[in-house]
Order: structure tokens, then sequence, then C-alpha cells
């Protein structure tokens, strides 16, 4: 998964005992998005130069908050991540540091830029602007969170979501330049202008998600 720079007793650690509780949280967040977030977080150490142990610890903790209330998962997290006692054998208290205030700085609606690359680098993995991941997403975490919304409530919920985050006036901030999301957003934003086209991807990918279940429609 990762660069052979990176330490393997650090790796088998983070594999065996933090990775696998994603598989107790909703598809918007569970192991297939924390090995995606960790693939693009160390595709950004090439561009940056940041160091790969803390980078990698960073993207494998950014949402293990999850475990807790979603509002404060970044904070949660941060502090799961500060007080494993056993990330003391790779890290230094300094790094450390960094480590849990780049979590906490992850979250798309920080009202603050990220503190150090680190905080950048997960917020920009963190942020699959792929459209049709970003849409699929965003119907899984409704399905998800609010089950007993019907069809047209959840296509309400997923527009109002989609438009306050992504769209030109939305709160979604980027924060390595020159990055692939940047012509993502864009895709996003022209989809978001074409309502009715959304709509139908909408309908596609709500229809996929509920295809195994009974859903009020």
């Amino acid at each position: 998964m990762i660069s052979n720079t990176a330490s393997l007793d650090l790796v088998e650690y983070i594999e065996t005992t933090i990775l696998p509780r994603y598989s107790m949280f909703d598809k918007a967040h569970n192991m297939a998005h924390v090995t995606s977030v960790i693939r693009r977080s160390l595709d950004l150490v090439r561009a940056t130069g940041a160091d790969i142990n803390m980078v990698y610890v960073i993207a494998a903790y950014h949402d293990i908050g999850m475990s807790g209330p979603r509002a404060v998962h970044h904070i949660t997290g941060g502090r799961i991540l500060a007080g494993d006692m056993r990330l003391r054998k790779w890290f230094s208290p300094e790094q450390i540091k960094i480590m849990k205030e780049a979590i906490e700085d992850h979250r798309a609606s920080a009202s603050h830029a990220p503190r150090s690359i680190y905080g950048k680098i997960v917020a920009e993995a963190d942020r699959d602007m792929t459209p049709d991941t970003v849409f699929r997403r965003t119907v899984q975490f409704g399905l998800a969170n609010y089950p007993e919304l019907d069809r047209e409530a959840q296509w309400q919920r997923f527009r109002e979501h989609i438009t306050n985050k992504y769209s030109v006036h939305g709160y979604i901030r980027l924060w390595i330049p020159g990055s692939d999301n940047e012509r993502k957003l864009r895709e996003l934003r022209d989809c978001i202008e074409r309502p009715v086209e959304m709509k139908k991807i909408f309908d596609r990918i709500f229809e996929e998600e509920t295809s195994s279940f009974d859903v009020n429609a």
C-alpha cells in the first residue's frame, strides 16, 4: 500500500490495529475510504517533501473519531492519536502534536486553514473530488444516517449538502495549489449549475444503493 521508505513495523501496527476499526463505520467513512485517503496522502508526500511516516499515520487516523459523534470526530480522532502510547515508539512529542493538529484541522468545514503542511495534505487527500464519488458518498451518508427520509427528502438533503459544500459559494477549500482536485471541483460546480442533470445522477445512485433493501420511495 505504501512506499518502502515507510517504517514496516509502523505499517504493521496501523494495518492490524487501527485500520480494521473503519469496518464499523458507514460506507462514506469505511475501509475503502481510509485506504484511498492514505494513497492520496502518500502521493502528496513526493510533491511536498513531508515525512512519510507522519503522513501515513495522520491519514490512517483522520476519521478514527467516527467511533463517536460525527460533529466532533476530528477532535476525537486527534485525541485518540495523541493518546496512543504505541506511537511514541516512532515519533517525538512534537511530531505527535503536529499529527494531532493535522487531524483536528482536516474537516472541510473548518473555519481556519490547517496549521501545518501535514494538515493541508490530509485535508486535500480527504477530498476525493471525483464527481461520482462525491455524489455516491453523499447518498450513502444520507441513507445511513437519515433512514427515516423518503426518496424526495433524501434528494433535498443531497442537493442542499452538495450546494452548501461544493458550489462557488460553498465552504470547501483546497490547500495544495495545482492539485488534481482543482479540476475535479470545476466539474462538480458545472454539474451543480445543471440541477436536472444532477437529479438524474442522484436517481441513478439512489437506485444502485437501495437495490438490496427496501426504502420508502
